[in-house]
């Protein structure tokens, strides 16, 4: 299949995995790792292990929902609790993997000391928009 002229022009990234390799981000619960996709693509994806700080504090159990045209997230190691509107709760653990469709409003609500997720998204730059309490 041939690349279109109306996709960004991509290039070749290799990221490894270094002691520092993790930084402060979005959250203020979780440090990230940009692999290095949202330079690579030009903004096309981003993707970035997740490792979240223990432990689960009420900032994390906040309602929110993404502006994004994808959005899919596999666990690395231990295990996060997810609530997805009209999907209920999911304990997910290492291996599993899921898709947050465009806009769903969802919630995290616990994760175990060692989780960390890999998360990838289209595109690179999102608007997280946090909901009112119910």
């Amino acid at each position: 299949m041939a690349a279109t002229d109306k996709a960004p022009k991509q290039t070749f990234t290799v990221s490894h995995l270094e002691s520092s390799s993790f930084a402060e981000g979005l959250r203020s619960y979780a440090k990230y790792r940009d692999l290095g996709i949202a330079a690579a693509t030009n903004g096309l994806a981003v993707a970035q292990v997740i490792r979240f700080v223990p432990p689960a504090t009420d900032e994390v159990r906040v309602k929110h929902y993404h502006d994004v045209q994808f959005q899919m997230i596999y666990v690395l190691k231990g295990w996060i609790k997810t609530e997805m509107e009209g999907h209920g709760v999911h304990t997910m653990k290492a291996g599993s993997c899921w898709i947050q469709p465009p806009g769903i409003h969802h919630m995290v609500h616990d994760y175990s000391d060692d989780c960390e997720v890999l998360e990838i998204v289209l595109p690179a730059d999102f608007e997280t928009v946090t909901l009112p309490k119910a």
